[in-house]
């Protein structure tokens, strides 16, 4: 099968979807990160141009004004934001591109471009989500407690998205996402995390 040229990987935050997406851009040939705009302050070790574009809120709100967003969405107070342009010009010069993006930039990606293949990642409980948060030093406890909050609306979204893959071990979830972005979909792992359980209020 042609591998599929554009890829959106939606997940919980903690999940590991940032992590599987480097992963993949070291591994598949002429795959590239999209690179969003964003209002959120720069983290450690984060560039400009190579993490995200970092602009202000009122440029970002004139980019969004002049209809230069693909998909846009306000998270934990920060706006993010994916250009057309970007994209165009990524798939003009042969490249695939895979998305980092919360379910609702991957509703607005698929209306644009129906060949885009979505994945959902799951984690393989709630108590192993929790303790990544935990365990990336990032956060104060009442910013993970309402990221635990946001993660089951999210979750609820899984059923939207053409594929559904585990995060329970890195590398086995890094192979079956490998498998699908090189179109080969039926050599991932059968589903096996308890989804009403992760969903349960």
């Amino acid at each position: 099968m042609q591998p599929p040229r554009l890829i959106v990987l939606s997940a919980a935050s903690g999940t590991g979807k940032t992590s599987l997406a480097d992963a993949l851009v070291e591994r598949v040939p002429n795959l590239t990160h999209s690179i969003s705009h964003t209002t959120r302050p720069k983290r450690p070790g984060e560039q400009h141009g190579v993490d995200y574009y970092f602009v202000s809120p009122s440029e970002f709100e004139a980019m969004a004004t002049a209809g230069a967003f693909l998909e846009h969405a306000t998270v934990f107070g920060n706006r993010y934001g994916t250009t057309r342009r970007f994209v165009d010009d990524m798939l003009a010069s042969g490249k695939g591109v895979i998305f980092d993006i919360d379910w609702q930039g991957a509703r607005a990606i698929k209306r644009a471009y129906p060949s885009a293949v979505t994945v959902f990642i799951l984690p393989p409980s709630r108590a192993v989500l929790e303790k990544r948060l935990k365990d990336r030093g990032q956060d104060s406890p009442e910013v993970i407690a309402r990221r635990m909050q946001a993660a089951v609306d999210e979750m609820s979204h899984y059923h939207e998205f053409e594929h559904v893959v585990v995060n329970d071990e890195f590398a086995e979830a890094l192979a079956d996402i490998e498998a699908i972005v090189r179109g080969n979909p039926k050599a991932c792992r059968p589903l096996t995390v308890d989804i009403n359980a992760l969903l349960k209020a």
